[in-house]
């Protein structure tokens, strides 16, 4: 089982506090692991990546293993960590603004 901590705006979406858990068939991706996630929770469909284009949504950051994974291709492999499940895939919301 792959474990996911969500923020608390998706968190309420899904009706669910703290940690997630998704099985994923296959190689641990961040794609396979978003796949499953989508497959469990249908109200996520569109949330954290763009259905059309599977690209993360903008002030959304992928992290693992206190590494940032936003940038990473979808199909390269998550660390050993998160494919066992002793470390959980964090999906973060990204703070923006500035001084005015």
């Amino acid at each position: 089982m792959i474990r996911v901590v969500l923020p608390p705006h998706l968190r309420s979406l899904v009706r669910i506090e703290g940690e997630l858990q998704v099985e994923v068939d296959g190689a641990v991706t961040l794609g396979s692991v978003l796949d499953a996630l989508e497959a469990a929770y249908p109200v996520l469909r569109g949330t954290i990546r763009d259905q059309a284009t599977q690209r993360r949504r903008p002030f959304l950051r992928f992290f693992a293993c206190q590494q940032d994974l936003s940038h990473q291709p979808p199909d390269d492999p998550l660390p050993d960590a998160v494919a066992t499940g002793l470390e959980p895939l964090v999906i973060m919301a990204a703070v923006a603004g500035g001084r005015r």
